[in-house]
């Protein structure tokens, strides 16, 4: 439960003024509604016993009167408030925790991040995110507001009515609802972690159905598929069904509680009255502000049957640095680069997490600017892992990489990205027009500078043909070819205009002639830049000025076009 500790300060720490000022709202709230109840049964109360006393018109109704309607609408004004103010802080708070999360993720290896890219993940990710909002919407703050409101109905109670009331009702609520919540707590929390479970199995299998239908249906799967669906809904449905008999069970009892409290105080208050020690008007007090704080602990019940999913979320959430390479950090100080210098390796030595023999040792090259150099080799030689050590975003196990005449490590990460640019295999396009997808790099866009790049990557036709700029595409880029949607990429990491540009795979899925076309493009969009792509293809080769060919530790080879 220390990590669900550590949620709830993220989310107060994000806007501490306005969940404050919530809290307070849902303490008045709580507060009002106990004493609107308990003047009303008083007002009520003691008219009739005026009027039996015939002294009714000397009995003053409009004090009370007043009272009971400034608690009402007072209430009602404190209720629009509260739900604004904490929903909004909540919100807020959610928003913060989001960046928290990214910025957790940003300490991840290369390898684990690339592996919360499917649906599964990012689904997964939201409904983490989305879960923790009760840890103080359903959960603190009722907690809090509903143990506030006991201490003050006691002082209350004990003041209007006597102290004996006020200790029977609030060891009652405090006592009885603590009892009735921490079994709902215990019986639970395995059901919520496996109906959680089983709504995330059932929502992978249907993006993933979704996704695939055409794939499933041609390959006949599709039967085996909705057998699979069907079964995790039941799985989902079962563990649902399960936390409502429990839940239901839970508002039983604390009805039950609500009741058997009221009744404690009508038959302690009768034995008053009879013995002289309160009349009956001030019974009434004690007997409708038992049944208003039913209003503390009810609403609970729904939060703490989720604390399962909250912990479990908040685990997730706050997970340790997987085991790997972490990222190479960064400098803050401001380097000196020099833009004849281009990218130099001196010596570099890589190591896959987990390895005790180098994937790559004893490496050592340049590119100037203006050149270009194709790295080639078998699948698992290196190349995309030495592109992500050039990219600094893992690290090498020794040697030293220079960019534009400074060693990455001097680099501050903002600067670094205004220099250095990295394509890699996956790229992601946005459900959007193709525009918005382009000024994702740099904000501002003009039409000329689109065109210009679409032009470079042979794309230009494609999109006047589509509708231009302003075409719309799916999610993930649907509605363009694979091989179009990896050249939009390529343009949109084209518009930043770095000084070095590394590829890997860039013209995978296209013809030869589009490839060629493709590379000399983006060599005359980039004539200063220097540029390393990770190929196997002629085309890359082709318009290279070196190629250096990766065969394992010491079995590298450099051969100049």
């Amino acid at each position: 439960m220390k990590r669900l500790w550590v949620i709830l300060k993220l989310l107060c720490s994000a806007d501490p003024w306005a969940m404050g000022r919530g809290a307070a709202l849902t303490v008045v709230v709580l507060i009002m509604g106990a004493a609107l109840l308990g003047l009303s049964g008083w007002f009520i109360t003691a008219t009739g016993l005026a009027g039996i006393a015939g002294i009714g018109i000397a009995f003053d109704v409009f004090r009370p009167s007043a009272g009971v309607r400034f608690l009402a609408l007072g209430r009602a004004a404190a209720r629009y408030g509260e739900r604004l103010l904490t929903h909004d802080a909540t919100l807020r708070a959610l928003a913060s925790l989001r960046i928290t999360l990214m910025r957790r993720l940003e300490l991840w290896p290369m390898e684990a991040l690339r592996r919360l890219r499917g649906a599964s993940a990012l689904t997964r990710i939201t409904a983490d995110v989305d879960a923790l909002d009760g840890v103080a919407l359903r959960l603190a703050l009722p907690l809090t507001a509903g143990v506030i409101t006991h201490l003050v109905a006691f002082g209350l109670l004990a003041w209007l009515v006597t102290p004996l009331i006020a200790l029977s009702l609030t060891a009652g609520y405090l006592i009885g609802g603590a009892l009735v919540l921490l079994r709902v707590a215990a019986r639970t929390l395995a059901p919520s972690t496996r109906a959680e479970t089983a709504m995330q199995a059932l929502r992978r299998g249907a993006i993933g159905l979704f996704r695939g239908q055409r794939e499933v249906i041609l390959q006949g799967a599709l039967p085996d598929w909705r057998a699979r669906i069907d079964t995790e809904e039941a799985e989902a449905r079962a563990a649902h069904d399960l936390l409502d008999r429990i839940d239901g069970g839970a508002g039983f009892a604390l009805s039950s509680l609500v009741a058997l409290l009221t009744a404690l105080v009508l038959g302690l208050s009768g034995g008053l009255i009879a013995a002289g020690g309160i009349d009956a008007a001030q019974a009434a007090i004690g007997v409708f502000v038992a049944l208003a704080l039913a209003e503390t602990v009810l609403p609970l019940r729904r939060g703490v049957a989720e604390i399962g999913r909250m912990r479990d979320a908040a685990a997730r959430v706050l997970a340790d640095v997987p085991d790997g390479p972490a990222p190479v950090a960064a400098a803050t100080r401001s380097p000196d680069p020099d833009p004849d210098a281009g990218i130099e390796l001196c010596d570099v030595t890589l190591m896959r997490p987990g390895r005790d023999l180098p994937l790559v040792e004893g490496l050592s090259f340049s590119v100037a600017p203006g050149e270009m150099l194709v790295l080639s080799g078998a699948s698992g030689a290196g190349k995309s892992t030495l592109l992500d050590a050039l990219a600094a975003v893992s690290p090498i196990a020794g040697g030293e990489i220079r960019c534009l005449g400074v060693p990455l490590a001097d680099w501050p990460e903002s600067e670094l990205r205004q220099h250095l640019m990295l394509l890699p295999q996956r790229s992601a396009l946005l459900g959007g027009s193709i525009r918005d997808n382009l000024a994702l790099s740099v904000g501002e866009l003009t039409d000329a500078a689109a065109w210009e790049v679409l032009r470079a990557v042979e794309l230009e036709r494609v999109v006047a043909d589509r509708g231009g700029l302003d075409a719309i595409l799916g999610e993930g880029g649907a509605g363009l070819s694979g091989g179009e949607a990896r050249r939009l990429s390529l343009a949109r990491a084209l518009l930043r205009k770095p000084n070095i540009l590394l590829l890997d795979e860039p013209t995978e899925g296209l013809d030869p002639a589009t490839a060629r076309a493709v590379i000399q493009g983006v060599r005359s969009y980039l004539p200063t830049a220097a540029i390393i792509a990770a190929s196997h293809r002629a085309a890359e080769a082709e318009s290279a000025d070196h190629h250096r060919e990766l065969n394992g530790p010491r079995g590298n080879s450099i051969m100049n076009q």
